[in-house]
């Protein structure tokens, strides 16, 4: 493992912790590695900067880029841990092969992940409240210089961190998408590409300008079975079950709902897995009896829905301080803070 020397910009002591947007400051190091001659070189730990790239470069034109996110925490006792980074990547190698792109070593990468978030580790201060994480951004995108509709030769991975506190605010306002399509099945809607994304923002951008936050997507074919909303997977709890959507290979299996669903089984929570068509949720919210809905995902972490608007009528579902969903939050990161047991050994402790 190579570290160059290390950049004095933007350093973490001058960071403003308390008043900050996300996405906006890179940590001090980045990790680059290079594929090239049918292989991955060495990982660098190397200070943030520019990258120089061919405008000819394959990734710009035609779509090979996949990437992760991953976060890291600050523990009560002092120490960081990054939280399911070998999930992670395992679930990029994934990407990667659909993608038609080389596969990482996922131990190697980890150790590489490992070194740059120990560098980097001021960026996660302690606090009393606990509020601030590392997010970290894997991305491996086609570099050949070449013009031309082909699988790349070369490649480059890079991770980068940037400081996270709670994404998402308030409850969220939502809208049911039933004719803009997000991904079909034999598609790509498992993998994540950054096609995915661009794809799904005129839909949204439509949504925000009637006065939504995100939209929660419909399956291609019948636009009946709930999928997946913005950059989170979806979960409903209603009369005393934990209640997900199964989306085959249209939907990201999410890391985050992953661990939550485990922690309601560990609690004795019944968990079903199932498709979820929006009559059934229809039914609930008609009924006028309590019922959650939520977003789970790696930045969101868990964030309330209040309002869903479904063929033109707006119903409101449970955001009440005593919900399930923030019992689920709340397991979830006395975990990651190490305030109790990590029984799954999720934790991957860097110092």
């Amino acid at each position: 493992m190579k570290t160059k020397n290390y950049s004095n910009k933007g350093l973490a002591k001058d960071f403003d912790f308390d008043h900050f947007i996300f996405g906006k400051t890179p940590t001090d190091h980045m990790l680059v590695m290079e594929y090239s001659e049918g292989k991955w070189g060495a990982a660098e730990i190397a200070p943030f900067g520019p990258l120089n790239l061919s405008p000819f470069t394959l990734g710009l034109h035609y779509g090979q880029l996949v990437f992760e996110g991953i976060k890291a925490f600050r523990s009560v006792s002092g120490q960081v841990s990054i939280f399911r980074p070998r999930t992670h990547l395992e679930r990029m190698n994934h990407s990667l092969e659909r993608m038609c792109m080389p596969t990482i070593d996922v131990e190697v990468v980890l150790a590489g992940l490992k070194e740059l978030v120990a560098t980097d580790q001021k960026w996660v201060p302690l606090r009393e409240k606990n509020d601030i994480a590392l997010y970290i951004r894997p991305l491996v995108v086609a570099t050949e210089a070449r013009l031309g509709v082909k699988i790349s030769s070369e490649y480059k991975l890079l991770i980068m961190c940037t400081p996270i506190r709670k994404y998402y605010t308030k409850p969220l306002k939502v809208k049911l998408e039933r004719q803009f399509v997000r991904a079909a099945q034999g598609g790509v809607g498992f993998v994540k590409c950054a096609g995915n994304y661009g794809g799904a923002f005129y839909p949204t951008f439509l949504a925000q300008q009637q006065g939504f936050d995100q939209v929660i997507w419909t399956d291609a074919s019948t636009h009946t079975y709930l999928e997946e909303s913005g950059t989170m997977n979806i979960a409903i709890y209603f009369d005393g079950k934990l209640i997900t959507p199964i989306g085959g290979d249209s939907v990201l299996k999410g890391v985050t709902l992953d661990s939550v669903l485990q922690l309601a089984v560990d609690h004795n929570v019944e968990v079903e897995q199932r498709p979820i068509a929006y009559t059934e949720l229809l039914e609930y919210l008609k009924g006028r009896r309590r019922v959650e809905i939520f977003g789970v995902g790696t930045v969101a972490v868990v964030a309330p829905i209040s309002h869903i608007e479904i063929e033109g009528i707006e119903y409101t579902s449970y955001v009440g301080g005593d919900g399930f969903m923030y019992q689920l939050e709340s397991w979830l990161s006395d975990i990651r803070l190490g305030r109790t047991n990590d029984d799954h050994n999720w934790n991957y402790y860097v110092d």
